[in-house]
């Protein structure tokens, strides 16, 4: 996206950067050239405003689930791998947990993306 003027930082790197701005995970001065950004292009802060929207709905409606101490240890396992260039499992955390899971709740319980906790056909008619 680009509004078509020309500004010193282009739309389309304060649109990649986005959430790091909104996130404050980016220097102050990064921050300044975006809010310069943000003042001069109608289209940039339009978006801004949107995701801000978004994020603050998140935070309200999923902001007070407790994340399970073990899945927060392996998202962040994830993440130092991926900082640090090395390779990293072909699963997502998500469906290594789901499995783990589903082998801790034993035989006739297989967990998947619509897991709705209840047993299985094959575990009801044991």
């Amino acid at each position: 996206m680009s509004c078509g003027d020309p500004h010193e930082t282009d739309c389309s790197e304060v649109l990649d950067h986005l959430y790091e701005y909104l996130d404050r995970e980016m220097p102050d001065g990064e921050c300044t050239k975006f809010e310069e950004h943000f003042d001069e292009c109608s289209p940039c802060l339009e978006k801004y405003g949107l995701e801000q929207a978004v994020k603050k709905l998140v935070k309200r409606c999923c902001g007070h689930d407790d994340v399970p101490t073990d899945l927060r240890s392996k998202v962040m396992g994830r993440i130092e791998l991926i900082r640090a260039g090395e390779a990293v499992p072909e699963k997502s955390v998500l469906e290594q947990a789901q499995q783990e899971s589903a082998a801790a709740e034993g035989p006739g319980h297989q967990a998947g993306p619509t897991d709705t906790g209840a047993p299985t056909e094959a575990a009801r008619a044991e």
